[in-house]
């Protein structure tokens, strides 16, 4: 085993396709953390702080030394890294680069909230020194889920986070969380999760499913109604959602750990296998495909 000359503070989450990144600490924890679906930075240990620079300095510098030209891609941890200043990512970025040259790519988790005091100017200056790819947590479209999930964000909020990435030449991965609604409000969630991606059209999309691998008293706390969706109903989901997308050419994958039923694709030119795939589980889920449930999880 590789021992990396990085400062980890356990968990470390990233997304699925950055399991081939060096994964860089910047910050630990999520700045924001009141969403009650969420519990990935509510450990005592991951308490937002943003890391100093010194630090990250001589991290990305020790790194540079032992692993430099086999860097590719690297990924800013934690939760949301795009909340330092402009001026320490660039300066991040810039020792990436110099220390990586074969850097290919930079990424991070995005919070909308965080980009408000962004300019496109300064986005743009981000993705020059190669933060090309941001993963987005939308969760949902529907103004009333996002309220009672404590998002804080809203419908327009988003939207304008993900044109501003558009704008200044940054790739989003956009995320949504099926059952996030619940039984009562699933069809209004979907149908603003489709009407957002429709409007932004974002490079990547993907969808999860809401889990609670630590129990659900966070999350029926602010919403005690909440009833959670059984597998037929997560699928109906999945098939609104497709049929209500409308991309051009949107790379779809439905693959990560928590959702039942892997779909991969390019919307809309896969649309029609897509929903093929979810209709035949839907007409005989015990013989469909699916995820075993114990192979389900964060």
């Amino acid at each position: 085993m590789i021992e990396l000359p990085i400062r980890y503070v356990e968990p470390v989450f990233r997304p699925p396709s950055e399991a081939n990144s060096l994964i860089l600490p910047v910050t630990d924890g999520c700045s924001w953390n009141q969403c009650t679906f969420c519990e990935m930075y509510t450990a005592p240990q991951k308490k937002f702080r943003a890391r100093s620079e010194a630090e990250v300095l001589e991290t990305i510098r020790r790194c540079g030394e032992a692993f430099g030209p086999h860097v590719r891609r690297v990924f800013l941890a934690d939760g949301d890294a795009m909340v330092l200043p402009t001026r320490r990512l660039v300066a991040i970025l810039e020792a990436l680069n110099a220390a990586f040259p074969n850097l290919q790519r930079v990424s991070s988790y995005c919070l909308p909230r965080n980009l408000r005091k962004k300019t496109v100017a300064e986005l743009k200056a981000l993705a020059e020194r190669k933060l090309t790819l941001v993963y987005v947590g939308a969760e949902s479209g529907d103004d009333t889920v996002l309220q009672r999930v404590h998002k804080g964000e809203t419908f327009a909020t988003t939207e304008a986070a993900l044109y501003k990435l558009a704008e200044a030449g940054i790739r989003r991965s956009v995320m949504f969380l099926l059952g996030l609604g619940g039984k009562a409000l699933w069809s209004q969630h979907i149908a603003g999760s489709a009407a957002l991606a429709n409007r932004t059209q974002p490079e990547y999309l993907a969808t999860l499913v809401v889990s609670f691998p630590l129990g659900k008293g966070r999350f029926l706390a602010a919403w005690p109604d909440w009833e959670e969706q059984d597998l037929v109903g997560l699928l109906k989901e999945m098939r609104a959602l497709l049929q209500q997308l409308e991309l051009k050419e949107t790379i779809f994958r439905s693959d990560h750990a928590s959702n039942w039923l892997v779909l991969k694709g390019t919307l809309n030119k896969d649309k029609a296998k897509l929903l093929h795939q979810v209709e035949a589980a839907l007409a005989d889920p015990a013989h469909a495909p699916l995820r075993p449930a114990w192979a389900r999880g964060l």
